[in-house]
């Protein structure tokens, strides 16, 4: 029976179709086989993590304590930069590093096991080698720098050497008793300088328009995009600071090398001399300078050591033990003591929201102290800060947090490291008293905002912006549109009254007239030293000193020190402990630490101020943050 044309084209759709829905089975067929290939990996991958974990902690668990020898040398030998709190990096981080971690060396571990040091029978000297000290404040350094002395002053010895020395490296090494330096190496200190890029050619070529609001002349966070140029009152402070700066630091080195007034900036300021003096010799340049006692080969420096601290059990090297080894085994022998005094690090920018370690977020911060606060067993809280500023909103609940564990009869003290300027310093009032290094930058009490405008831009791209609105603030602060007038005063407005909220919250809590802050604030950054002077610093040492104070104020002789942290997810912390093996087993395999190419770290400084532009998220764009670093 015929059916025509219509059969035929029925046959070959059915026929089509049944093709169609072959293929789609075998296509599913193929993504479910590789979904079940890709779990079965995801989990194996997830197993063996987890069993190699495991493996870890056990070992670590069931491993011995460290061994401390008798009249061993305790080395110190920090390697990577030397910060107030260890963070976890970030996989992308990581990966942009090439997959080597960045070396964090945590300043309070090295004062604990130096002081330690200082009355154990079991260690005869301490050993210090910088070539892997990446960098870190003044401030860090010269606190660091106040344990060894204190060692020193026990009558135990310190030795030091270095294949070469930069500017922090020396200053650290130049507080010991013998100072080694290898005969290929160099001593290169180059004072202290601050240089900076400025934008607005740049921005106006791109005919990007950037509205700034401040409150303070000497607030020059906003300056790189709006000058050409260091503004006037920017280039005084900086000199000011600076110089203030380096003469703390030569003060230092001159005492400890006992050298004659002016040698060091003789040195500094006439190297090429130096150099041409010995032929280019620039290791026994620095011997001429009093810099250095000797030069030694790594052989002759460990022939050295034997010679005073004697042999290990094998023969091989001199009697020692590693500076974590020994923490591991004091802490290890360390009796419980029940009451506590919580350490919290308020380390890097001050952000709003909830964030792990890294940066100082507002609610996790708040958080953190809420905790001590409501925990019995914390009979005080020392406030570490190592922090530019940032958020105006989460500076002020940081503090109030603060403000209320005094309320609550628990005695806060803020302690600061290298920064504590602008919102490190508005947190910082929330305290009973608040210490500071000589070498500190804090002060920059001011407030600022920015606003871009990219109207310019657009229309360069032949793209038009027009819609309606309900008011004229509206779509006020679009950057697409020109910045209305009446906007600019509102924020403007919101500025001055955050400036004067800053002004009367320090009053308030330095027991002084908003005049009197006024004449030392409009943005400016002190020193620690010069801070104290002015009022705005109660005390001038570093953590152990303002540690030993917290624990007078709660009244305290026996305790224990905790060092609560900003929760971090279950992979995080497995990460990190991996991250942290790989880590050792990569600096016993590197030679030294790489050292960027000059081109590298101009890029690397942009990515990371783009990186903390990006961070910025106060719900009111309004920021407490000074243009400063540690040098």
């Amino acid at each position: 029976m015929a059916c025509g044309t219509w059969c035929s084209v029925a046959a070959r759709t059915d026929g089509g179709r049944g093709l169609i829905r072959g293929l789609f089975r075998f296509l599913l067929g193929v993504l479910r086989f590789i979904g079940r290939a890709i779990d079965f990996v995801a989990r194996a991958v997830f197993y063996l993590f987890v069993a190699l974990t495991l493996g870890i902690l056990v070992a670590l668990f069931l491993q011995p304590a460290p061994q401390v020898p008798q009249g061993a040398a305790l080395v110190l030998r920090p390697a990577g930069t030397l910060v107030e709190q260890a963070v976890f990096d970030e996989p992308l981080a990581l990966l942009r590093a090439g997959g080597v971690p960045t070396g964090r060396v945590v300043l309070a571990e090295q004062l604990e096991a130096i002081r330690a040091a200082r009355s154990d029978d079991r260690i005869a000297a301490l050993v210090i080698e910088t070539d892997r000290l990446q960098g870190a404040g003044l401030s860090k350094l010269a606190e660091l720098r106040e344990a060894v002395a204190d060692f020193k002053s026990s009558g135990k010895p310190v030795l030091a050497r270095g294949d070469r020395y930069d500017q922090a490296q020396y200053y650290l090494a130049s507080v010991a008793d013998e100072v080694h330096l290898s005969p290929d190496g160099f001593v290169l200190m180059r004072g202290l300088a601050r240089y900076g890029m400025y934008f607005k050619d740049a921005l106006d070529k791109l005919g990007v328009r950037m509205h700034v609001f401040r409150v303070g002349e000497y607030k020059s966070f906003a300056e790189p995009f709006t000058r050409n140029d260091m503004s006037d009152e920017d280039r005084a402070a900086s000199r000011d600071l600076i110089e203030g700066l380096w003469t703390l630091f030569r003060d230092d080195v001159v005492a400890s090398r006992k050298l004659a007034d002016g040698a060091l900036d003789a040195y500094v300021g006439g190297y090429r001399d130096a150099l041409a003096a010995t032929g280019g010799d620039a290791a026994q340049a620095a011997v001429n300078a009093r810099l250095v006692d000797r030069l030694s080969t790594r052989d002759q420096w460990r022939a050295r050591l034997m010679e005073r601290v004697g042999h290990d059990a094998e023969g091989e090297d001199f009697r020692r033990v590693e500076l974590d080894a020994y923490l591991e085994a004091l802490r290890r022998a360390r009796p419980a003591a029940g009451e506590r005094v919580a350490v919290i690090v308020a380390q890097g920018t001050i952000i709003d929201g909830e964030e792990p370690a890294g940066v100082v977020a507002g609610d996790t911060y708040a958080r953190l102290i809420r905790e001590a606060r409501e925990d019995e067993s914390v009979k005080a809280v020392l406030l570490r800060i190592d922090s530019p500023g940032g958020s105006a909103f989460a500076s002020e609940l940081i503090r109030r947090e603060l403000e209320l564990t005094r309320q609550a009869g628990k005695p806060v003290v803020a302690s600061m490291s290298s920064v504590a300027a602008s919102g490190g310093y508005w947190i910082a009032t929330g305290a009973d008293e608040i210490w500071a290094s000589p070498a500190t930058l804090t002060g920059s009490i001011g407030i600022f905002a920015l606003f871009p405008e990219i109207t310019e831009p657009l229309k360069r791209l032949g793209i038009s912006v027009d819609g309606v609105a309900t008011s004229p603030l509206a779509a006020a602060f679009d950057p697409r549109r020109p910045l209305e007038p009446a906007a600019a005063e509102a924020m403007q407005f919101g500025i001055e009254h955050g400036y004067r909220r800053f002004i009367e919250t320090v009053a308030q809590a330095r027991r002084m007239t908003a005049a009197e802050v006024d004449k030392v604030a409009r943005g400016r950054v002190w020193t620690g030293q010069a801070a104290a002077g002015l009022g705005l610093v109660d005390r001038i040492g570093g953590l152990d000193a303002a540690l030993a104070a917290t624990a007078r104020r709660a009244g305290l002789t026996h305790y224990d020190v905790v060092w609560p942290e900003a929760i971090e997810s279950i992979e995080q912390r497995l990460m990190r402990r991996l991250i942290g093996l790989a880590g050792t087993v990569g600096l016993l395999e590197a030679s030294g630490p790489a050292t960027a190419a000059p081109v590298a770290a101009v890029v690397a400084d942009l990515q990371r101020g783009v990186r903390e532009l990006m961070r910025w998220n106060d719900p009111r764009h309004q920021y407490v943050h000074c243009l400063c670093e540690a040098p």
